[in-house]
């Protein structure tokens, strides 16, 4: 699973500052991807999100393959939530009675619970994507990843209203054995994808429904994104896609946990 080419340069034109935990809990609802450590000495990670003894551990390999088997297609969102370009997807998701992952970053989760909640009475479901999005993370030191997945998956299932997040998802692919073990544990599988969509690189509607068509062989999870930016030609994609892959007998599902 290769890393996110591009990935850092349109988030990074998306970050007012570089935001650590002192800056989450003040409630700071801006943008926050591609932020990394803010000190020398990285910030320790807050109580998980529920008691360890409640939370069934599961397996600590990359998933990729589809719970609606071999004729599935897992569709995930990452990035957001987004208060412009989640409810468009929502309501294209709605349309088609597709269910989704969404890949949520712990700030937004924290800036936007409405949206959050909104996913989850649809049916979806919630995977965490890191406090912050540091395509990085891997780099860092196992405080620093602890601090980065614990958070989120408080911060999400705080947002959430108690449903907790079933997957995580690196940032830009950068897992670490340490991080899928801590994940693992936490009951979030950790989860890969085997169709980059590039849609984060506005390529076009076209473009993207090209990619995903030429690429599925490869795999059943495709990764787009609500966040992030202009996300309108990934709604388009999606309204033309959801259609015509299910014409072509395939089945919507979730990743295998």
């Amino acid at each position: 699973m290769a890393r996110h080419s591009g990935g850092r340069s349109w988030y990074g034109k998306l970050v007012g500052a570089a935001l650590g935990v002192t800056l989450l809990a003040a409630g700071a609802s801006v943008w926050t991807a591609q932020a990394g450590p803010t000190s020398d000495s990285p910030p320790k990670a807050s109580a998980p999100a529920t008691p360890r003894a409640v939370v069934k551990p599961v397996a600590i390999s990359i998933a990729h393959a589809s719970e609606a088997g071999a004729r599935g297609v897992n569709i995930t969102i990452d990035d957001g939530p987004d208060p412009v370009w989640t409810p468009q997807i929502l309501d294209v998701l709605k349309e088609y009675g597709v269910k989704a992952t969404f890949c949520m970053v712990g700030t937004q989760a924290r800036a936007h619970p409405d949206l959050v909640k909104k996913v989850v009475a649809a049916g979806h479901r919630l995977c965490n994507h890191s406090v912050s999005h540091d395509t990085a993370m891997d780099k860092a030191s196992e405080a620093y990843q602890k601090q980065q997945i614990l958070d989120a998956e408080r911060m999400i299932t705080e947002a959430s209203g108690g449903v907790r997040p079933v997957y995580y998802r690196a940032p830009g692919g950068a897992f670490t054995p340490y991080s899928r073990k801590l994940a693992a544990s936490r009951g979030m599988r950790p989860l890969g994808w085997n169709v980059d969509t590039k849609d984060f690189e506005r390529p076009g509607t076209a473009a993207i429904i090209a990619t995903v068509e030429r690429e599925l062989p490869n795999g059943p999870t495709l990764l787009f994104h609500d966040a992030g930016g202009d996300r309108s030609q990934t709604v388009q994609a999606l309204r033309k896609l959801l259609p015509r892959l299910k014409e072509q007998g395939h089945i919507y599902g979730y990743p295998v946990r």
